[in-house]
């Protein structure tokens, strides 16, 4: 036990871990040391051999050049070091010639000797060679034997005597061999690997006891006092801070270990205090909550609950306190709860104890032990009894304001306003357009419009209140005349564009004949100056032909300048007769409803043209005060000009009636006419000098049917049609009394610009250049409609 204890000892495991990893270190330290001594020491003998085998070549070089035999051998047999185990010196052939032990003389040594294999290994041999190859190692039963080689080359002073026998294309003479032995360095080497390993060993030593000292003074003993004072806790004792004085990772531990200590018992304290707040939430949460085990019994429940169902719980299954029944409900959440593992929600009801039916959201959750295991499962009920009730108010509520929603007369849209489809729509649908409302959800409302109209109107649904009138297609392909009211509300968490459209068309029937009658009445009364506007041209047309006949009579000459001014004269007073006919008969038809970019200044000038002559035979004169180049507003010129003669017959009548029989100065019976812009709008002013417009009359002049004229002389009609005419055109007119004397009618129309123009034959009107071009080719092309037109 002991042992295992101090195996898992963190101080052992470091010291062993720290002591096998130094002593490692120093072993791999000592066996380099070693081993590069070792080369060492044989680098140099080999260096000391090479350059004593040089010496000894050089002092054979005269007793060889000379054939001193006898010095040859005193060389060879000479060893004055006793680390010297052989000198051969050897012919070309591998012979030994001499020796330095004299039973090798005579000896020839094979081509794969170790001392000739560096050389016959190559072909052919060489003649010099490297440190290296010329070095070779022995190993001998006492010491390390290094031998080297080196080649005798054949020279000049050797093949140009007589005396010698070697041609000059002869490389290599011979061979010198030398051996020596490593004794005595070995024993050096011995001893300092000796003292190499007990230096090692000691370094070792020392340090493995200043590290278990470190370990056991820095380390080991801090720990153990931490590791007691964390058993004190967990066996319920007080804490107290750990005094250690270490500015190093243990005392940063230590200081660590002592704030997670203040702060565990920070926590602990918080954590009696929010259970203590858990326990009261539990009991005066305003619902009643239970915890009912796998039996169906409940073991828990709060103040609520037991003030709910009395005090009788302890025991109970759920569903007899709940209920009042013998068996488990049919659908009950909690046996879900303990069958999925998982939260429930039911709604439920029930009778209070005054025997009212309640209602319930029970929402029940699984209770789990520490292994994880569902062990029983909260019940929480909420009474949504006055909600319950709300929700039946609701529906009916829904079905009230869905009754109205289809009683409407009115076609009904609800639209989406990122693509204004249709989201829902009422039944007078299928009366006023022929679908049923199910064939048009979902669908863009525009669908309805005309296919070059669509873009225009999609433009303005976003952006209007009031559309007072447009054109629609119903299912059949019929154009219908709709107004339409809008109004912008929201719907869940999106904003709805809802659509009010009534059908209008027969209204606008009944308008253009009331329009049609007024400017038959229009006509009748502008009859006589009417011909005497076309008298004129008779006239002059019946002097000339009288003048014609005269002559012809007489039998006289007419010349041909006098003929061609003839013929000028009566073609010009036939086109003014045939004027005036054209503006009557295009006056008297019926106006068409779809609007067009006009200048109103141009239907001023057409309107007055026609009516003139009636002013001038009461010589009322005009003053005009026009702005060149207005800008274009969109209406029906013909209509626009039935508003334009309704003001200046009432302009008339006002005048007739204050100066009827009195003597009138130059200039007090004067109609005004006044047009201006003023940024997007432009404006039309009808002044008169008449009595003016009576103060408490001023908002009721544009009523149908009322009149401010005697009995017979007016209809009343004038100034309402009038009135209509305008706001169909976004427009507004008002009456008010000049300061001399006189009213004044204010006609204001919007400037008309890119959103609202109307499209006519794929393109937009928007220029009175486009206007005219559309309007004289409609005249042009059409020749036969309008005489047509002229017939009926």
């Amino acid at each position: 036990m002991k042992i295992k204890n101090m195996v898992q000892n963190l101080t052992f495991k470091m010291l062993l871990s720290g002591g096998v990893t130094f002593f490692i270190c120093a072993g791999l330290w000592a066996t380099f040391n070693v081993v590069y001594l070792q080369e060492f020491i044989l680098r140099s003998i080999k260096s000391d051999i090479i350059t004593l085998s040089d010496t000894v070549l050089l002092g054979l070089d005269c007793a060889t050049l000379h054939d001193f035999e006898e010095d040859i051998k005193q060389i060879i047999a000479f060893s004055p070091h006793k680390n010297i185990k052989a000198i051969r010196l050897l012919d070309k052939k591998g012979r030994i010639a001499y020796s330095s032990k004299s039973e090798e003389v005579g000896t020839v040594m094979a081509n794969s000797a170790e001392s000739c294999r560096k050389c016959h290994d190559q072909n052919p041999p060489p003649t010099t060679l490297s440190q290296e190859d010329r070095s070779r190692v022995l190993q001998s039963k006492d010491a390390i034997i290094v031998g080297t080689v080196t080649p005798i080359p054949n020279r000049e002073g050797c093949y140009d005597q007589s005396c010698h026998a070697h041609s000059k294309d002869e490389q290599l003479l011979g061979i010198l061999d030398m051996e020596v032995s490593t004794e005595i360095k070995g024993t050096v080497l011995r001893e300092f690997e000796q003292a190499n390993m007990l230096i090692s060993f000691l370094v070792f030593l020392a340090t493995f006891l200043v590290l278990f000292l470190n370990y056991h003074i820095l380390i080991f003993k801090p720990i153990r006092r931490l590791i007691q004072a964390t058993k004190d806790i967990c066996a319920g004792g007080n804490y107290s801070d750990i005094s250690i004085r270490q500015a190093d990772e243990i005392g940063v531990l230590a200081e660590s270990y002592n704030d997670m200590c203040r702060k565990v018992a920070e926590k602990e304290t918080l954590l009696v205090a929010q259970r203590e707040e858990y326990r009261n939430l539990f009991q005066n949460v305003p619902c009643l909550l239970s915890v009912v085990d796998r039996n169906y019994n409940v073991i828990r429940h709060n103040t609520k609950y037991e003030d709910h169902f009395g005090g009788n719980i302890q025991g109970r299954r759920c569903y007899e306190i709940n209920k009042g029944l013998t068996e488990r409900c049919p659908v009950c959440p909690v046996e879900k709860t303990f069958l999925y593992d998982s939260p429930h929600v039911s709604e439920e009801f029930g009778l209070s104890k005054e025997g009212k039916t309640i209602h319930w959201i029970v929402y029940t959750a699984p209770v789990k032990d520490t292994e994880g295991n569902t062990v029983a499962a909260m019940e929480m009920m909420l009474d949504i009894t006055a909600r319950k009730e709300l929700e039946f108010k609701l529906a009916a509520s829904e079905l009230f304001y869905h009754s109205i929603f289809e009683a409407i007369p009115s076609a009904l849209f609800v639209l989406n306003t990122a693509n204004l489809s249709i989201m829902n729509c009422n039944d007078a649908v299928l009366r006023m357009y022929g679908y049923k409302p199910e064939e048009l959800l979902n669908k863009p409302f525009t669908s309805l419009f005309k296919e070059d109209e669509r873009e225009y109107w999609t433009r303005n649904l976003r952006t209007t209140h009031e559309i007072n009138q447009t054109s629609q297609i119903t299912k059949d392909g019929r154009s219908i005349f709709v107004s339409m009211r809008i109004s912008l509300s929201t719907f869940e968490t999106y904003e709805v564009l809802i659509v009010s459209c009534s059908d209008i068309t027969k209204r606008l029937e009944a308008e253009q004949q009331f329009i049609h009658a007024s400017k038959m009445t229009t006509l009748g009364e502008m009859a006589t100056g009417v011909a005497h506007e076309l008298n004129q041209p008779l006239t002059i047309l019946k002097s000339i032909s009288g003048f014609l006949a005269r002559k012809v009579g007489k039998g006289h000459y007419i010349d041909s300048e006098m003929l061609e001014e003839i013929s000028q004269s009566i073609s010009t007073h036939v086109d003014r007769a045939g004027k005036i006919i054209s503006h009557m008969r295009e006056f008297g038809r019926k106006s068409e409803l779809k609007t067009m970019p006009v200048q109103i200044n141009d239907v001023i000038r057409r309107g007055f043209e026609f009516f003139s002559q009636q002013l001038n035979v009461r010589n009322i004169s005009v003053e005009w005060r026009l702005q060149e180049d207005l800008p274009l507003i969109i209406a029906e010129p013909n209509r626009l000009e039935q508003v334009i003669i309704n003001l200046l017959i009432n302009a008339r009548d006002a005048i007739e009636e204050r100066w009827n029989g009195k003597e009138v100065k130059n200039g007090e019976k004067t109609i005004t006419i006044e047009t201006e812009s003023s940024g997007a709008f432009v404006t039309t002013r009808i002044c008169d000098t008449g009595f003016g417009v009576p103060s408490n009359m001023s908002e009721k002049i544009f009523e149908p049917f009322f009149t401010t004229k005697d009995v017979g002389k007016g209809t009343g009609l004038g100034l309402s049609i009038s009135y209509g005419i305008i706001q169909d055109y976004n427009g507004t007119i008002t009456a008010e009394n000049r300061e001399t004397s006189g009213a004044c009618f204010t006609i204001t129309f919007p400037v008309a610009d890119e959103k609202n123009c109307l499209w006519m034959d794929d393109r937009c009107v928007c220029s009175r250049a486009d206007f005219d071009g559309r309007e004289t080719n409609q005249k042009e092309d059409k020749p036969e409609e309008r005489n047509k037109e002229d017939h009926a």
